[in-house]
């Protein structure tokens, strides 16, 4: 089914042109009476919507090196790229940082416009356009929790556009999520895996909601537990017996993800997590046809937060790394290839003792064995039933009801095959904690660091020691210069 579903999405019905100025052109337009008349080709003509959305383990998973959970140090040469990565976890981009451009770019001319396209030709398809707004509502969700005020675009349009205030945005995501509920599908997988069904736009309700005060200025925490409630209370998924079960090469089984987006190494590729943290010898270790790129990691703060009883830290690649043949892998220096969390610099040469190997690298998503090309075939699990039930369980703890949310907790931890907490112990720094480790590398940790209020604390528990910049402006990205250039209508956000 999964496959299915990947192949339709590259069906190609729709192609916009980069559109930096937000203007957009439509090529090879489908007539509505002559296709979509069938599930399948009604699937292959919501395809664009959803094709994009692969590119979220690209750009949004690039925010996760902004907090805590992990960074992209520069070795010698490699990985400096201007110095963007560095200063993503150092938190001192700029309005031309290039990530945050292509994120803003992928958002607009992947998502939004895209849409904004293909509502038109499903006209008087109610379900249809159900789905669209939700898939829809879910770009603004990203766009709004990035960028913060920001263009609100529901149709095809050409020159200068302005940005709207982010609790309007606010409201349109929850007006278009709760208008499009009750014509969304109650299917569970099948053809409709990787889609949004009612209980996807629940979850994705709950997480609009859990940071209300962020967007708003007002928190909706029981409007968070009721979105909630409806997930859990569908008995639809279950928590899988074993964590990175969600993670594996062949993860479309999975009970507990919630909404995954389809990849396939070489049909619907992008997924390529392995390349980007594994070393270059990493490559006899897997039998894999390149070398790995040597970047992203943990750092050891974050890593040591896992206790060794802690079945999630076998997400972790440490140690001395062993080669097809058994033998301690060698780096560029010639000593033992050894993942280890101990980093004193984020920018290092030759010179420095743990130069290749510093930081402990990410095996959350299975590494594909004797893999031929770059990508993988995991599906990107977004949402996943344990988040829900740590959301409704701050969401009670918040309201006071710590007795409440402690079950909701616990069922997590006893998942992960570590004590239940007490009520003694249910603090919001617990909280967060445990948010961290089971959700590290999902793209959710800056948005919850923010709600904490962790975000940008220099030195902080819950802060990478190498962030540097502590300025309030940080909570938001800058709206990108480039495209402010195009657009003179988009206002800057505050301290750019």
């Amino acid at each position: 089914m999964k496959k299915t579903f990947s192949y339709l999405a590259l069906a190609g019905v729709l192609t916009i042109a980069s559109c930096t100025n937000l203007d957009e052109s439509v090529y090879g337009v489908i007539p509505k009476d002559g296709f979509g008349k069938t599930p399948e080709q009604l699937a292959a003509l919501l395809g664009p919507a959803y094709s994009g959305l692969r590119d979220y383990a690209w750009n949004v998973h690039n925010a996760e090196v902004t907090t805590d959970v992990g960074l992209v140090p520069t070795r010698g040469k490699d990985w400096y790229d201007g110095g963007n990565w560095l200063n993503y976890n150092r938190h001192t981009w700029t309005t031309t940082h290039g990530p945050i451009n292509d994120m803003w770019g992928w958002i607009y001319e992947s998502g939004i416009n895209t849409i904004n396209n293909l509502i038109p030709q499903v006209a008087g398809n109610t379900a249809a356009i159900a789905e669209l707004r939700a898939v829809r509502a879910f770009y603004y969700y990203l766009a709004m929790d990035f960028f913060g005020n920001i263009p609100l675009i529901t149709e095809t349009t050409s020159g200068t556009v302005t940005t709207t205030p982010r609790a309007q945005i606010y409201a349109f995501i929850e007006k278009e999520l709760t208008e499009a509920l009750p014509n969304l599908s109650d299917n569970v997988g099948g053809s409709y895996y990787g889609r949004i069904n009612k209980l996807v736009a629940q979850t994705l309700l709950a997480k609009l909601y859990l940071n209300a005060g962020v967007y708003t200025g007002t928190p909706q925490w029981q409007k968070a537990i009721d979105a909630a409630n409806v997930v859990i209370n569908s008995g639809k998924y279950k928590l899988e017996a074993n964590f990175l079960s969600n993670f594996a090469v062949q993860n479309e089984g999975s009970g507990e993800n919630i909404w995954a987006i389809p990849f396939d190494r070489f049909q619907a590729g992008g997924l390529n997590i392995a390349y980007r943290t594994l070393h270059y010898q990493s490559q006899s270790t897997y039998n894999l046809s390149g070398q790995p790129w040597n970047g992203f990691c943990t750092i050891a703060e974050f890593y040591n937060s896992f206790s060794d009883t802690d079945l999630r830290k076998k997400m972790w690649i440490s140690g001395v790394q062993l080669g097809a043949d058994g033998k301690a892998l060698k780096d560029d220096n010639g000593k033992d290839l050894d993942f280890n969390p101990k980093m004193d610099k984020d920018e290092m040469t030759s010179a420095d003792p743990e130069f290749q190997g510093a930081g402990v690298r990410l095996g959350k998503y299975e590494i594909q064995r004797g893999n031929t090309v770059s990508d993988q075939d995991n599906d990107w699990a977004m949402f996943r039933l344990a988040d829900v039930y740590l959301m409704r369980g701050e969401a009670l703890f918040r309201l006071g009801k710590a007795t409440e949310s402690l079950p909701d907790f616990n069922i997590v931890r006893a998942r992960a095959g570590v004590t239940a907490w007490t009520a003694a112990q249910l603090t919001l720094d617990n909280i967060l904690a445990e948010r961290g480790r089971e959700l590290a590398w999902e793209a959710w940790r800056r948005n919850d660091l923010i709600r904490f209020g962790e975000f940008n604390k220099v030195g902080g528990k819950f802060t990478s020691k190498f962030m540097k910049e502590p300025a309030a402006k940080t909570l938001l990205f800058p709206i990108p210069q480039q495209r402010r250039d195009a657009n003179p209508g988009l206002s800057q956000n505050p301290g750019y």
